[in-house]
């Protein structure tokens, strides 16, 4: 049996583990995704109510997190928005369609809330299905005026963002101190640290550009 819930306190650790497992030598040899989790909650962009777990059989096999971020107009006028990150499933639970599932629901309660459109960084393979688009169609670009390949937009309003030059800022949060990412991580126990080829797919992923 499925069953998505808000994560509540007593989850906390648990999702930071699962988030560790999942991301462990995805993107980089280890990974900071966990200490994302471990410092998150107490962010004021932090959306406590799209924290959400994905129960199966009773037991948290994945989570995903929302923080606030913002788009401002070339007009000047400004939207508050929502990215989400980390987004996880155990590794044994993964091609599944739990995630689909997750996020999916997730979408639905933050258009709930009022929120009209969502950007996030990732692979379009994993994300266009899931109703993302290049940022470039949606016109939202970086301050630099460049538009990630990487960086995706849905709206959850239909039109929300039709008619305007958009720059993405997401939160502070998500600039994470890697020194101390890495020291947080080494005083956990031992995983071990290797190279996959999602690494290198990463690279060229976060560094291309659409024109």
């Amino acid at each position: 049996m499925l069953n998505i819930r808000p994560e509540s306190a007593a989850d906390y650790q648990l999702v930071e583990d699962i988030t560790r497992r999942a991301f462990y030598n995805l993107y980089m040899p280890g990974c900071f995704e966990h200490y994302l989790v471990h410092i998150m909650r107490r962010h004021e962009d932090f959306i406590p109510e799209l924290a959400l777990v994905l129960e199966l059989d009773g037991q948290v096999i994945g989570n995903v997190m929302y923080t606030k971020a913002k788009l401002q107009a070339q007009s000047g006028r400004t939207k508050e928005i929502v990215t989400f990150g980390p987004v996880c499933i155990e590794p044994e639970q993964q091609r599944k369609g739990y995630g689909k599932m997750l996020l999916e629901y997730s979408f639905d309660k933050a258009a709930a809330m009022g929120y009209e459109a969502i950007v996030i960084f990732g692979s379009p393979a994993n994300y266009v299905g899931l109703g993302f688009q290049s940022c470039k169609k949606y016109n939202v670009c970086l301050e630099n005026q460049k538009y990630p390949a990487a960086m995706l937009v849905r709206e959850l309003k239909p039109g929300a963002l039709a008619g305007e030059k958009w720059f993405y800022y997401d939160s502070p949060i998500m600039n994470v101190d890697e020194q101390a990412a890495q020291a947080y991580d080494d005083s956990l126990p031992k995983m071990v640290k290797c190279w996959r080829p999602s690494q290198e797919e990463f690279y060229i992923m976060s560094n291309s550009f659409v024109e």
